[in-house]
């Protein structure tokens, strides 16, 4: 399951379905922080993560011009996730985890740093608010929420890792990510 499945009190089994179209996309205006982090970016897609029925938020990715959906990892991007219900930051930051670890290994050490430093970034959310997080290839990741700055992860592996919960081909949500990627070259 996706980001946020266990926050909602459902086992890792439960299926999810990513919605597109206008539904998961309207508002297509540029949130006013993506002026800053990303001034070229235009959005991709967008869709909306259920689990059992129950909606968890709307997703749209933004990118630069030339964005390839082969090699997201080394360019600048931006994940918008508006959420529709509320979620512990924590909750947020143990399932990141586990996603990126469910991907590919990570050692003990490492996902206990990736943790502290999303807990640091990562605060409790409620239905309505929107965190955008911005991918710095070779830097790291930058976090917002309602357009005021959280902070940053100034790790350049943890950013490649996290953006590829939704991006990387062996996602466990395919549906989500290629509405997130609708808009995007080969």
């Amino acid at each position: 399951m996706l980001l946020l499945a266990l926050a909602l009190g459902i086992g890792a089994a439960a299926p999810a379905a990513a919605q597109t179209g206008t539904e998961a996309t309207a508002g297509g205006a540029r949130p006013p922080e993506l002026l800053d982090a990303l001034p070229q970016g235009k959005l991709l897609g967008g869709g909306r993560l259920r689990v059992f029925g129950f909606q968890v938020y709307d997703a749209r990715l933004w990118a630069g011009p030339g964005f390839r959906v082969d090699s997201f990892a080394t360019q600048a991007l931006a994940l918008e996730l508006s959420y529709l219900r509320a979620f512990e930051g924590q909750a947020i930051a143990e399932r990141s985890i586990t996603e990126m670890r469910r991907a590919a290994p990570v050692s003990d050490d490492l996902a206990e740093q990736w943790l502290a430093a999303l807990r640091r970034v990562l605060p409790d959310v409620k239905k309505g608010d929107r965190i955008m997080g911005v991918h710095r290839p070779g830097v790291g990741a930058a976090f917002w929420l309602n357009g005021k700055p959280l902070g940053e992860i100034r790790d350049a592996a943890f950013a490649q890792r996290f953006f590829g919960i939704w991006l990387a081909p062996g996602t466990s949500e395919p549906g989500l990510r290629n509405a997130l990627l609708a808009g995007a070259g080969t």
